[in-house]
């Protein structure tokens, strides 16, 4: 079993998300959607409307996102939803639609807990624990699978500064945000704790692989 962060998307100045998140803008200001277009380009992305799409680095990245070895993820509550403080409305269920993508039991973390709700595959469990609390349920309902760190920024940061995380895979998109949730400065900020290999695409994306040394 590992304990993964996957397919998880940075800007060259390193921010996972601009500012002044909203329920119409999840990723924040400015529009950050070229930080995700390599996925959304490539033939295995599932929400893809058509055939056809990218082949080759950036699509095996998207396949293998979806292959079905995770069996749990942990997320922040701001990947949920972008409501801040008590929940004001328990009939509102989150971004994710009628059937989410994850297929598994997902643990968002808040500090301010609400009922579990299952929508389709996945039932969404809310915690205001710390990350090896959370961590600890998240393996015992993933069995045998790995565990997803599925975000966003400050989720990943908590789960690094505990030194949780076995792998991560970032995709640094050739764009700049300036402002908002930031990941790191430089990657080898993990250097002393991690192997790095960086692997440019033809898209402009360079994929950065990090494994516990």
């Amino acid at each position: 079993m590992l304990v993964r962060v996957q397919c998880f998307n940075v800007s060259a100045d390193g921010y996972g998300a601009g500012p002044d998140q909203t329920l119409e803008q999840p990723f924040g200001h400015p529009d950050p959607g070229p930080l995700f277009a390599w996925a959304g380009a490539t033939a295995s992305w599932p929400m893809r409307g058509e055939p056809g799409g990218t082949r080759g680095l950036d699509d095996y990245f998207t396949r293998d996102m979806h292959r079905g070895d995770v069996g749990a993820e942990i997320m922040g509550r701001n990947k949920f939803g972008p409501y801040r403080g008590p929940w004001e409305n328990h009939d509102w269920q989150g971004w994710w639609g009628d059937e989410p993508p994850f297929r598994a039991p997902v643990f968002v973390l808040t500090h301010h807990v609400r009922p579990s709700i299952t929508l389709g595959q996945t039932t969404f469990h809310f915690l205001d624990t710390t990350p090896e609390e959370a961590l600890a349920q998240a393996k015992k309902a993933a069995g045998d699978k790995d565990v997803r760190i599925g975000g966003g920024v400050n989720t990943v940061r908590q789960f690094l500064e505990a030194g949780l995380i076995d792998t991560l895979h970032i995709a640094v998109a050739p764009v700049e945000l300036g402002a908002g949730e930031r990941l790191w400065a430089s990657p080898d900020e993990l250097t002393d704790r991690y192997h790095l290999e960086k692997i440019p695409s033809s898209s402009g994306v360079v994929h950065h692989l990090f494994w516990r040394k």
